[in-house]
């Protein structure tokens, strides 16, 4: 494998290694994407002061989430299909995950079930999930999480219905049923020969793992979609937290958290974490940023939980930013996804490697040696402009 330079190194290899209908799926965003690139820009345009002339011979970047210590302040967040850019990929990812000391959250909707990532780790890793119409189906997903040993349950809030992702339509992902779908599909893996030996043929079964006894026999893109549309729960609201708490008794982070009233509404109800979150750009297209919806949300709840956040994260600098503008932990998205894509478990732990040395930088060239010093009076300014 062709060692990448940086994390967004390995978007260039994920692009040219997957079919269009995989790579346009990770990639992409919902409508005309405007909150993808703002997700990307502004994080950009956060300043870090450079200071000099401080001892930061001895650096830590490890920190503490959820009561239990980990290397480095990232995660590697919930990513659906993430099984089908690489085999079995989930796997692959949390066995990276664990070798770099860091957790990784388990998406319902993923190709690995949880019995067979909880047989491939040896530690506790997170488990994602959505708000099901059949709760009787949820508590039972919520119980093979706890006898998988998951640790911390991340609680989906921003996807009532699915966004409008154009690019999967003109992929061939969604949009196009029945067997000219298939096919089209099918071309796409053949003309990709890498993708269609390693996980065409050696990846199987092609299923949603978590998902699969409600499937039963319908395992095909087309039945996934639908199952969503279908099984999504609309009716989401506050009051279903009851729910989950009384079927969860472990940490619960509430994702998908962009403004500060709902900020305080999961401490109300005794969240013990929210993810700042616009879901990378994949639901409402238009709405700010995260490096600009952050810090509002940090003064209205800073202390009173944990704070992670998301979007437009690419690589260590931007690791550091994120703890500057007010969170305490990080998810990882598009930069595992790519990096298992274009180099399997090896990939996503060099993309490790490279975000820890990124920070190392430029913590040392703000005159930062502990994440815990990683605060506002880092920045020439707090916010976007």
């Amino acid at each position: 494998m062709r060692k990448a330079a940086s994390a967004l190194d390995y978007r260039e290899l994920a692009r040219r290694r997957l079919p269009p209908f995989l790579f346009e799926y990770i990639d992409g965003g919902s409508y005309a994407e405007v909150t993808l690139k703002r997700n990307v820009a502004e994080l950009e345009q956060i300043a870090l002061r450079q200071r000099v002339l401080t001892d930061v011979s001895r650096i830590d970047v490890s920190t503490e989430l959820f009561g239990r210590r980990q290397a480095l302040p990232v995660a590697l967040a919930p990513i659906g299909l993430a099984g089908m850019n690489a085999r079995r990929g989930e796997v692959q990812a949390a066995r990276a995950a664990e070798a770099a000391g860091i957790p990784f959250c388990l998406s319902t909707v993923s190709a690995c079930p949880l019995d067979e990532v909880a047989a491939a780790v040896s530690e506790p890793f997170w488990f994602q999930l959505y708000m099901i119409r059949d709760r009787g189906f949820m508590r039972e997903l919520l119980g093979k999480a706890k006898a998988a040993g998951c640790s911390t349950l991340v609680f989906t809030v921003d996807m009532p219905v699915p966004g409008s992702r154009y690019r999967d339509y003109h992929s061939g992902l969604a949009g196009a049923p029945g067997m000219a779908g298939a096919l089209r599909r099918m071309w796409q893996g053949v003309t990709h020969p890498r993708w269609a030996w390693d996980v065409g043929v050696h990846g199987r079964p092609h299923q949603l793992g978590n998902v699969a006894p409600v499937l039963g026999k319908n395992t095909g893109l087309e039945d996934f979609f639908a199952w969503m549309r279908n099984n999504f729960d609309p009716t989401v609201s506050w009051a279903d937290l009851d729910f989950i708490r009384e079927t969860w008794d472990g940490p619960l982070v509430i994702k998908g958290i962009l403004d500060a009233e709902d900020a305080r509404a999961a401490v109300t109800l005794g969240a013990d974490g929210i993810v700042v979150s616009n879901h990378g750009g994949r639901q409402l297209d238009g709405v700010p940023s995260t490096a600009r919806a952050l810090p509002p949300i940090v003064d209205a709840v800073a202390g009173k939980l944990t704070i992670l956040a998301d979007g437009g994260v690419r690589s260590g600098l931007d690791v550091v930013r994120m703890l500057a503008l007010g969170a305490d932990g990080v998810l990882l998205g598009r930069a595992w996804i790519y990096a298992l894509a274009g180099g399997g478990q090896a990939g996503v732990a060099h993309m490790l490697k490279l975000v820890e040395a990124e920070m190392r930088v430029a913590m040392a060239l703000t005159g930062c040696t502990d994440i815990r010093a990683i605060d506002r009076s880092r920045l020439v300014a707090a916010t976007v402009a």
